[in-house]
């Protein structure tokens, strides 16, 4: 619950809404929230899009897990 962490994380999502499949939001405690967001595209525009919401001032922690359907190339 940083200020103003919520309304930035929600804008950058909505900057790459093409790309988002599904969005999870957990209260792990009083002050301490987890977002997952499952993605689907092109490689780049993933990254971009990781990295833009881990940079964001309040983001504690944040990593991207890549993963790919069977004959497709995950680069």
């Amino acid at each position: 619950h940083h200020r103003n962490l919520q309304p930035l994380l929600t804008g950058i999502q909505h900057d790459h809404g093409h790309l988002i499949v599904s969005t999870l939001h957990v209260h792990l405690s009083h002050h301490v929230c987890m977002e997952v967001l499952v993605v689907r595209g092109a490689a780049r525009e993933v990254r971009r899009l990781a990295d833009r919401l881990i940079a964001a001032r309040g983001v504690t922690h944040g990593r991207l897990t890549v993963t790919t359907t069977e004959g497709d190339d995950p680069a």
